[in-house]
């Protein structure tokens, strides 16, 4: 089955058709044997502001069986938090307590990551909202596949879009490279602001050390919250400048 990195706007329909003209060209240029057609679960591309909306892709992620974590899955996690967040904390994927729950961060990492957000002021129920760039447990909790994220990349590209948070703080290695296309480790792209742009917005990005690194290795902490005290740094200019507007 052809795997595709189809542009915004398209529909199912016509990302089916594609994928079939692909896979009839790849078996004519093989051995000329035709399996017949697969089954494709694609879904419809949606613009932001044109019927979308946070229910919407959570519905779509749920329902959506576009890769083989699909098959494993106790349960999608889509994400959760304020629908007008300071900051939108996006993570790597779920691991067993959130495929159990259907909750992000709500394990031994997501409780420390709590804690950290609380101690700049930041929580979910208020004004963060929490995500991953994958929304299904891969087993055994190893790390995603490009085919996965790939699968996946609408979905945290559209939550983006709809949340337009001030700033993105971006917890571990694979979520920041898969959010910049990047092969940078996380220790060079952390202790700095990077312009994310998502459509025509740009966004200030924030990387850090994941968490369960930390619960690892206590020597990340300090580096950590470096990175935290740079981001309330940034949220209290931002308010104080918006404060003198009103």
């Amino acid at each position: 089955m052809a795997f595709l990195l189809l542009n915004k706007g398209m529909t199912a329909e016509e990302k089916t058709t594609i994928a079939r003209f692909i896979d009839l060209a790849a078996a004519a240029a093989g051995s000329g044997y035709n399996a017949g057609e697969p089954e494709y679960h694609f879904l419809d591309d949606i613009e932001p502001g044109n019927g979308d909306s946070l229910e919407r892709v959570a519905g779509d992620v749920c329902a959506c069986t576009a890769c083989k974590l699909a098959e494993s899955r106790k349960n999608a996690v889509p994400g959760e938090g304020s629908q007008q967040p300071l900051v939108m904390v996006i993570g790597e994927g779920p691991g067993a307590d959130e495929d159990a729950t259907g909750r992000p961060f709500v394990g031994r990492a997501g409780q420390l990551l709590d804690k950290m957000l609380a101690s700049i002021g930041l929580f979910r129920e208020s004004n963060c909202y929490i995500a991953n760039v994958i929304k299904c447990r891969p087993p055994g909790n190893r790390d995603p596949q490009p085919i996965e994220t790939d699968a996946c990349s609408s979905f945290i590209k559209r939550q983006i879009q709809l949340l337009n948070p001030r700033y993105i703080l971006c917890v571990g290695r694979i979520a920041g490279q898969a959010l910049l296309n990047t092969s940078e480790s996380i220790g060079r792209l952390r202790g700095k602001f990077i312009d994310f742009h998502a459509g025509e917005k740009t966004i200030p990005f924030l990387a850090t050390y994941h968490p369960s690194a930390l619960l690892r290795n206590e020597e990340l902490k300090r580096p950590a919250w470096e990175d935290l005290k740079l981001l309330r740094s940034a949220l209290d200019k931002a308010l104080m400048v918006t404060s003198r507007d009103i």
